[in-house]
Parts: structure tokens; C-alpha cells; sequence
């Protein structure tokens, strides 16, 4: 059984740290504490490998107004900073690198624009570069998940497979904040569909869904990104770093 690698997330809506129901800000948006490079700085003492970043403003709004927080998280820690949220051509993804993000998650440039998304790729490759699918009842949504595609999950998975990147970022929005249950079998099926290596986000509660994730390790989900279940203290930090990423390095 390999190890899965724990991500916390960071969700940022004007320059707070909060945690968005569904990824809806009007339906529940819930703050975590005023400081999003305290909250960077209490995760990776905590032994974070990785920390993700949702930019709600720039997602929604297409704000740049939390670009200076973003910066300085980059430059408080020491671990890569993955950011998705608003990115929509290769000037903005040049500018959020410029701020010492190392990967970014692209979701809606993929589908509204996939020469862009090609050159983007090409520009900086794919380590920097991961795809996000964000589904409502097998249904693809974009635009802060706010639109519905009419693309089903299998379809995506292979279109963004034929794009060459090697990660996406699978996310089903209706459990994202809700603390449900991951959604293991959806993961699973862009693993397999599109044969890349997936994070999946939404839904964890705690240690025995991310007990869940681990034995699902060796079918393509390598990472899970947590929220909520974290800022509510379900697990002990320290316990889940060691015990989910246990294999992950030998």
C-alpha cells in the first residue's frame, strides 16, 4: 500500500482564512482567523509537504486584491504552494508565479480555452502545471463552480489526459466542506479513465476517510487535499501526517 500525501488548504476570501460550503461563498462562508500566512505558518510546523491555496476573490470576482497575502505565504514558508482560482490565460499565471506559487491548478481555461491552456503548459510543464475537474452529479462545472458543462466526468477525463499534464485535482462539490465522506469512486474512475496521478479534495471528516483515501492509494489517488476537518480539530495533526504518508518515501 503506498503513502497518500496530506494537503492542507487554505481557502482565502477577502484577505481571511475561511472554509466555503460546496464552494459556494453566498451559501456559507465561514471564517478560520484573520491571518492566511499564520495559518501557512501553523500547517507547515505541523509538517506539511504542501500547502493549497483557493483564491475566492479572484475565483468569483476575478479580484487580484489577496495577490499580496499569496505572496507572502510564498515567502513565509519553505514548502511549495499549489493556488487555484481565477486563472484564465497565461499573463495572470505568469503574475501569480511571479509571486512564488510553484503549481497551479487550472480549471476553467482548460475547457473555455484549451490553446491557451496548451501553450501554459508547454511554457512551464507539468510539474507546475495540474488540471482541476470539478463535478456535480457527474456533471463537470467551471467558473467557480458556478456553470454546468454538460461534460460528464469520463469525457473531461480524457480530454484533459490527451493535454499530457501529469495531475488533476478531482473535486465533488457537493461534499466539499461538508465533511460527508470522500468521494473514493470518482477519484478512482479519472484515475483510471485518464491514467494520471489524482488529489482528491472535499468531503474528509477525519482519520478513518483518510484511512479510506490510503487504501485507495495504489489505484491512483497519491494525495488528498483537507480543509475543514482540520480547522475543526477531528484529528490530531501530527497523527496524520504519520500515519497517512507512512510508504510514501521509501
Amino acid at each position: 500500500m503506498s503513502g497518500v500525501l496530506v494537503i492542507p488548504s487554505i481557502d482565502i476570501k477577502n484577505g481571511k482564512t475561511v472554509r466555503v460550503v460546496q464552494g459556494i461563498p453566498e451559501l456559507n462562508c465561514k471564517e478560520y482567523g484573520d491571518d492566511p500566512v499564520k495559518m501557512a505558518l501553523i500547517w507547515r510546523a505541523e509538517n506539511a509537504k504542501v500547502i493549497h491555496l483557493v483564491d475566492f476573490d479572484s475565483s468569483h470576482v476575478h479580484s487580484h486584491k489577496n495577490y499580496n497575502i499569496i505572496k507572502k505565504i510564498c515567502d513565509s514558508v519553505v514548502i511549495p504552494i499549489e493556488l487555484g482560482g481565477g486563472i484564465h490565460t497565461i499573463e495572470e499565471a505568469e503574475e501569480i508565479f511571479s509571486l512564488g506559487v510553484f503549481r497551479l491548478v487550472i480549471g476553467t481555461m482548460c475547457h473555455d480555452n484549451p490553446e491557451e491552456f496548451e501553450m501554459l503548459l508547454d511554457k512551464y510543464g507539468t510539474k507546475r502545471i495540474s488540471s482541476a475537474i470539478d463535478v456535480i452529479d457527474n456533471e463537470v462545472v467551471i467558473r467557480g463552480r458556478k456553470i454546468k458543462t454538460g461534460i460528464s466526468v469520463k469525457d473531461y477525463a480524457k480530454k484533459l489526459s490527451a493535454f499530457g499534464i501529469e495531475r488533476i485535482v478531482v473535486t465533488d462539490v457537493t461534499r466539499n466542506g461538508m465533511m460527508t465522506g470522500p468521494n473514493i469512486d470518482l477519484c478512482k474512475l479519472v484515475a483510471d479513465i485518464s491514467g494520471k496521478k489524482v488529489t482528491l479534495s472535499g468531503g474528509i471528516s477525519g482519520y478513518s476517510d483518510l484511512k479510506k483515501v490510503k487504501d485507495a492509494s495504489d489505484e491512483g489517488i497519491d494525495s488528498a487535499i483537507i480543509g475543514r476537518a482540520l480547522y475543526e480539530n477531528k484529528f490530531p495533526c501530527q497523527k496524520i501526517w504519520r500515519v497517512a504518508e507512512s510508504g510514501l518515501f521509501n
